[in-house]
């Protein structure tokens, strides 16, 4: 296949300085040879982020040049395109999906994210879908029923190439109720029978694997691509989602291999673009030279501006106005500083909010103080940029649609709770607590409120969202206590409330600095 036109040469030469080399000038790109370009964990991000990376369009222009310079480019998700923005929170994933048709995705995979809003809801985004949907160890049943295959295959010249997808289990990840008629088989397994049959049956080439299960994800029992790949023998290339990791072979990090041995010794190829759209991904699979790989990052950015399609762009705007008018309407308060979402600063802040609410709830069903609060780290998904607070930014920073729920737990309870955080390096507590954890084994060392040891045998009342006390985020110890008392509001529009009207917190937030749940020294 040559092109011709200098129009051609232009869309490849926009993705030149990302070292993607196009040579459809002069020399046909080998027929033999499939170029994947994928992404995953967009969350929601249309819009570049607060850094002024990613962004749909810009994304698109990357998408539109490597399939003007290649012949066999296939364009694939790795799950979770939604929550995150105020898209998803106004619009229920409409956006989202359309611009997945739009970008001309051949095959997508679910994130846990997707069953946000239910099974219902998710069917009916998905069901104008043009990709390929693929889903290898989930069975369905109920509204998802029939939408999904266990695997596809793709022919490549005289090649064949079989795809498989992997999802994570939802129990402990996905609240309870939203995942209705999903039912979860071994990832390894199901894994390993479909590569093997893939292989050894249909005849194929290659086989890759799409999956949203993580990198090499903490807790017990957990299996990532990592753990996946050392026990396949038949896959080639494993495009992970789900830990946000950017695997990159120009800037490798230590303990993060991009290339991992397989259970036959063979290298699989772990691919995996970070978050919120700022990279894609690029695979190249030399299916005439024994499969070898090549594999780079192309950073989405300012770059690709004066390429964006401004017929697109103009079909956002109805949406933007909606997202923009939530994002200028102000609180009334200010940050003093830029607090990061994964510092300690706007991690305490949330968790004194959360234990603020919670006894506003008790003392209007007329029930006793509680002890404390327990939030989720995961649930801030947003910074808190220094200047004013506006409604929007809040509800971008805790978008999820949770609620307030206070829970009498035991102490021997409350401790399990306590190791399943420290496994991922300590969550949100509320002021008065200091939980010390060890950093290798991932375990509690000592818990304490008020300077006092947390007793096992004593009943705590704590404050939580409900999906933390259904056991969400594998802390299933929530789920042995007993929920006294239940919000109906959202924790977002709580916070909105909060930050608005609370004459606790003063006008220009600086939150406390202690970071009350720490390794050991």
């Amino acid at each position: 296949m040559t092109h011709n036109s200098s129009s051609t040469f232009r869309r490849c030469g926009v993705i030149a300085a990302s070292a993607i080399v196009c040579m459809a000038m002069a020399v046909d790109v080998p027929a033999q040879r499939l170029t994947i370009l994928h992404t995953n964990d967009t969350h929601s991000h249309i819009d570049p982020d607060d850094k002024g990376l990613g962004g749909i369009l810009r994304r698109k222009v990357v998408i539109d040049s490597v399939r003007a310079c290649d012949p066999y480019v296939r364009v694939i998700d790795a799950g979770d395109i939604v929550q995150g923005t105020l898209y998803f929170n106004l619009y229920k994933g409409e956006v989202e999906n359309k611009m997945m048709n739009i970008l001309g995705y051949d095959i997508r995979i679910l994130g846990n994210h997707e069953f946000d809003n239910g099974s219902e809801q998710l069917s009916e985004n998905l069901r104008g879908s043009h990709a390929t949907l693929l889903s290898t160890n989930y069975d369905f049943s109920g509204p998802l029923a029939g939408m999904f295959q266990r695997y596809c295959i793709d022919t490549i010249g005289e090649k064949r190439v079989g795809f498989i997808a992997l999802n994570l289990n939802p129990k402990g990840m996905v609240m309870e109720g939203s995942y209705d008629g999903v039912h979860y088989k071994d990832i390894i397994k199901s894994a390993n029978i479909t590569a093997a049959y893939l292989k050894d049956v249909e005849g194929v080439d290659a086989v890759v694997a799409v999956t949203h299960i993580g990198y090499s994800p903490d807790g017990e029992g957990t299996i990532g691509d990592v753990d996946l790949a050392k026990a396949s023998k038949d896959i080639d290339v494993i495009i992970g989602g789900h830990s946000h990791d950017v695997i990159d072979p120009a800037h490798p990090k230590a303990g993060m291999p991009w290339r991992i041995a397989n259970a036959n010794g063979d290298s699989v190829l772990v691919a995996q673009t970070g978050r919120y759209g700022v990279n894609i991904g690029r695979i190249v699979i030399n299916l005439s030279d024994n499969n070898s790989t090549e594999y780079s990052l192309i950073p989405i950015n300012a770059r690709l501006d004066n390429r964006v399609d401004r017929e697109l762009e103009q079909s956002l705007e109805p949406y933007r106005h909606g997202v923009d008018s939530l994002m200028h309407v102000p609180t009334g308060r200010q940050a003093a500083i830029d607090l990061p979402a994964d510092g300690p600063q706007l991690l305490n802040f949330v968790s004194d909010f959360i234990y603020n609410r919670g006894n506003k709830l008790l003392s209007a069903n007329k029930l006793t103080k509680a002890d404390f609060a327990i939030i989720n780290k995961g649930g801030i998904r947003h910074d808190m940029a220094k200047g004013e607070i506006t409604e929007g930014g809040l509800i971008t920073m805790m978008p999820f649609t949770n609620y307030i729920q206070v829970v009498d737990i035991k102490g021997s309870d409350l401790m399990s709770v306590f190791d399943v955080m420290a496994s991922t390096n300590g969550n949100g507590v509320s002021k008065g607590v200091d939980v010390v954890f060890d950093p290798q084994t991932k375990k509690t060392l000592s818990a304490k409120l008020n300077g006092k040891n947390i007793d096992p045998n004593k009943t705590y009342r704590v404050v939580t969202i409900n999906y933390l006390a259904g056991g969400g985020d594998y802390m299933t110890g929530f789920t042995r206590g007993t929920i006294v008392a239940s919000s109906k509001d959202k924790v977002f529009d709580e916070l909105v409330d909060y930050v608005r009207n609370d004459k606790s917190i003063p006008r220009r937030l600086n939150p406390d600095k202690t970071v009350r749940m720490h390794s050991v020294k």
